[in-house]
């Protein structure tokens, strides 16, 4: 996993679902990416296109608005 989270800060979904999809697709297999993001609906559409797309969600924690997801490229 790469040490520096991926800042999805200020972003209104369906931006950081889209922002990590596209991070996902790039890394190789087995690579987990970690982001976060203060967007309160961002905790239910990025489960949802990992889900989509195959991915998965390693750990997800919610602090308020402010979310940090762990996910992982098969």
């Amino acid at each position: 996993m790469n040490d520096d989270p991926l800042d999805l800060r200020g972003l209104k979904c369906p931006m950081p679902a889209l922002f990590a999809k596209r991070a996902l697709r790039g890394a190789p297999s087995g690579v987990c990416i970690e982001i976060v993001t203060d967007d309160p609906l961002a905790a239910i559409d990025v489960p949802h296109m990992c889900r989509d797309e195959n991915f998965e969600v390693v750990s997800l924690k919610r602090d308020g608005d402010l979310a940090r997801m762990v996910l992982r490229k098969p």
